[in-house]
């Protein structure tokens, strides 16, 4: 009780001396909020990139690619293959019998972006009329349903936000052909970054006899190994086999790693800084209370109760410039929409997601650098030799 007694009256006074030592303090504050806004900044992008993929896509749902390839883009089924895939056991079947299977075109523009002016690469779709049944989150936000065998899109929102020209009613061109806007659609996951049209239309645009892919509906998830034995089993087909789920997940991977390096290596530099910024501080802090130490230590107090001091005002200095990086960066990007180069080199409209475990996660960085950066100046503190200190009385 003693002890604690003692660090209660060596804290209260520390805390009173802040305002004193006011600007020396607001470089830990100042410096620790940047380390941890631009922390929070590159783990919302991280986060944000992830949900939107991994929102896309159904464990009761797979997608079927040319053996190998590891996107659609660099994946090709002949009509063929796709009435020898749909034909495969384990397929839902919906209205009339037929099998819910949705072979799909997929091709790249070039639109130019709202922010920028600049070209970027978006993704057209084409779809027949299997995809809407396939996909039970697509709504259409805004006009109407592109018509079979026409030269008509449907924007997905992502999409619109973000690029010009793609509102309802506006021509734009593919492949030297005129196109026009007739709706504007959303499906809540990466799917929002897509132009969809009819699906033959988009292949005689583009003089395409292939298929990219197909998605099928399962009766269960269960089934999955008896398609994927199935469509293996069968000489005609060389495909690959996965749950859509799966396929948008490891979408997200490279881009999820590169930020993860990028958010460790600038976070340990800015922190090295800060840590150094803060030993500076307590330092002095320590400096300029050595008359009040000496005097403490004189009377009876000892060493712990003051190095706990130190360690709890650096907490406090660290928690404070935490809290402030995580409201700038929560103000600034929290649901900030941007886009980004997916695996299909096309854009991928996200939103920056700040969620409470990487709230949590950034302060304890803050914290950690509080700590380092008080540990130090409050030993030596403790271990300067009495008879030293009373000499600055």
């Amino acid at each position: 009780m003693q002890i604690l007694g003692q660090i209660f009256a060596v804290t209260r006074m520390s805390l009173f001396t802040l305002p004193q030592r006011g600007a020396s303090s607001m470089v830990v504050v100042v410096g620790i909020a940047g380390v941890v806004g631009v922390l929070v900044a590159l783990l919302a992008m991280r986060d944000g990139f992830q949900k939107t993929l991994g929102a896309t896509g159904r464990e009761d749902e797979v997608i079927v690619l040319r053996g190998g390839s590891n996107s659609e883009i660099s994946s090709q089924l002949s009509r063929e293959e796709i009435r020898l895939v749909a034909q495969a056991p384990g397929i839902l079947r919906g209205a009339g019998g037929l099998p819910l299977a949705s072979a799909e075109a997929v091709v790249i523009a070039n639109i130019p972006k709202k922010a920028t002016g600049t070209d970027a690469n978006v993704q057209i779709r084409g779809v027949g009329s299997q995809a809407f049944s396939l996909r039970d989150t697509f709504r259409l936000l805004m006009g109407r349903q592109f018509t079979a065998g026409k030269r008509e899109l449907i924007v997905g929102q992502g999409a619109q936000r973000q690029f010009s020209g793609l509102d309802p009613g506006n021509q734009i061109s593919l492949n030297n052909e005129p196109w026009k806007i007739v709706g504007i659609f959303a499906t809540d996951d990466a799917h929002d970054s897509e132009i969809w049209g009819d699906v033959e239309s988009v292949q005689a645009t583009y003089r395409r006899a292939v298929f990219q892919s197909v998605r099928l509906k399962l009766t269960d998830p269960g089934v999955l190994p008896l398609l994927t034995t199935a469509l293996a089993g069968d000489p005609r087909l060389r495909v690959d086999v996965q749950t859509t789920r799966l396929y948008y997940a490891t979408q997200s991977e490279r881009l999820r790693d590169l930020i993860n390096f990028l958010a460790a290596t600038v976070s340990v530099i800015m922190g090295i800084g800060a840590t150094f910024g803060a030993l500076n501080t307590m330092y002095a802090a320590v400096a300029n209370r050595g008359r009040e130490i000496a005097i403490l230590r004189a009377i009876g107090f000892r060493a712990f109760p003051i190095v706990i001091s130190v360690l709890l005002e650096g907490l406090l200095l660290a928690g404070v410039g935490g809290l402030c990086g995580v409201a700038v960066s929560w103000l600034m990007f929290d649901q900030y929409t941007v886009s980004t180069l997916g695996a299909n080199f096309s854009q991928v409209v996200f939103s920056f997601s700040i969620s409470w475990p990487l709230v949590l996660t950034a302060l304890r960085w803050a914290l950690l650098i509080g700590f380092v950066g008080a540990l130090f100046p409050a030993v030596a503190a403790a271990r300067r030799p009495l008879t030293t200190a009373l000499r600055t009385v």
